[in-house]
């Protein structure tokens, strides 16, 4: 019988185990599989030959039980970019000898638009150059939601849960004050609004937070900003502010760049923070109110204690299925999510092709921006409400929570 390997790399969310965790069901359960290896450390784990056996690690329905709940990424991650194989062969070929050399003929990589450029072009080797012993297989991964030919991404659910009520706590801190005060929160998002877009879940009958919404999709003008700032101040005092970390103005540059590092990862993206520390000075410079900024930083990705059941279920079973799909003889494709309807929500899984994901990213539609720019409109709250829904019971050991440490 042939093994099983299944990694994971770039940035950790709170449902990337629970998909690790679905290959590792359905390993155990076929009988076609010997035993399910996890790669330390993403295609560097496979390079280095970097192996775990986490059927002896997870032998137990209550050890993958827990996994599945642990946030972050149990197998470690990377952030390493392969090369064309035109270019580059040499890394391939020791990729198919590693595989080989350990019996293993299903390979299932999770991760974000990075990632799938990975299974993309391993998928593409294999197929010209004759290799169909081993069978390569991508399960989607990114609380950025920027996967496409998917309806949505595990681990983005739980991080907008996560920003939902992060913000529905932040309103009540500022709130009890009097005085006119503006409060502005930094959400992760390079170059796709959704995580922002997530805060308006925060939004009740009683209290319509946050006031403002930018999106890194549309142009940011800072003239406007302030004139929008100006015109909520007139109707309530306290006025909160959600902005993607990647807004850009008319000539395509990072709002406030020049307060960012301008270094870069291994795919040329740019490291990103500090949009909201540069609006509160401008705030307080040209309105001069009380004004703080907030940074969510990770804390948006990994929050294990505010997890979307609807994500961790999902999150599950779309990496079985792309186990499943890899025993059955599929390769090169991802297992992804398509909507059957809203309300009652219903999605299924069905596989999709790698050459329309690998290194596209999925925008939030300008019809679901209002046309101020500063605001979302209700279709997206729509799209958005039934992937937060559900709350998972996580163990506690001594008042915290308990996370599965490999």
């Amino acid at each position: 019988m042939k093994n099983m390997l299944v990694a994971q790399s770039g940035g950790p969310s709170a449902a990337i185990n629970a998909t690790i965790t679905g290959v590792i069901d359905a390993g155990i359960a076929s009988n076609q599989v010997g035993h399910v290896y996890g790669a330390l450390n993403g295609i560097k784990g496979v390079l280095n030959e970097n192996f775990v056996n986490l059927d002896e690690v997870c032998d137990t329905k209550e050890k993958r039980d827990l996994l599945s709940v642990t946030p972050a990424a149990a197998l470690g991650s990377c952030r390493w970019k392969l090369k064309d194989p035109k270019e580059n062969a040499e890394e391939f070929e020791e990729i198919i000898r590693i595989l080989r050399k350990n019996n293993i003929g299903y390979f299932v990589y999770t991760g974000g638009n990075d990632s799938m450029d990975t299974v993309y072009k391993l998928s593409i080797y294999c197929k010209e150059n004759n290799i169909d012993d081993i069978k390569v297989m991508g399960a989607p991964k990114t609380i950025d939601n920027d996967l496409g030919e998917t309806d949505h991404c595990p681990g983005f659910g739980s991080a907008a849960k996560f920003i939902a009520t992060a913000f529905t706590e932040i309103a009540c801190d500022c709130f009890v004050y009097d005085v006119p005060s503006v409060t502005i929160v930094e959400v992760m998002g390079r170059n796709a609004g959704w995580l922002t877009a997530s805060s308006a879940l925060a939004r009740t009958e009683e209290r319509r937070v946050p006031q403002l919404i930018y999106l890194c999709e549309k142009v940011f003008d800072e003239e406007k900003f302030i004139e929008d700032v100006n015109k909520a101040l007139e109707k309530e005092n306290n006025i909160i502010v959600a902005v993607s970390e990647g807004v850009k103005d008319a000539t395509g540059h990072y709002v406030g760049e020049e307060t960012k590092s301008g270094k870069e990862d291994a795919f040329g993206h740019k490291y990103l923070s500090g949009i909201g520390k540069y609006l509160e000075g401008l705030v307080g410079n040209r309105i001069g109110c009380k004004v703080r900024s907030v940074e969510l930083n990770i804390l948006q990705r990994c929050a294990g204690y505010m997890l979307s059941e609807t994500d961790i279920i999902e999150s599950r079973n779309l990496g079985a299925f792309a186990a499943v799909s890899a025993i059955r003889g599929e390769s090169g494709k991802m297992s992804a999510l398509k909507r059957i309807c809203d309300d009652p929500y219903q999605v299924e899984i069905e596989l999709a092709d790698l050459s329309k994901i690998a290194n596209f990213e999925k925008k939030v539609p300008m019809e679901w921006i209002n046309e101020e720019g500063n605001d979302i409109k209700d279709d997206l709250l729509t799209y958005l409400k039934p992937l937060i829904q559900g709350e998972v019971q996580i163990p506690y050991e001594n008042g915290v929570p308990r996370h599965f440490i490999l």
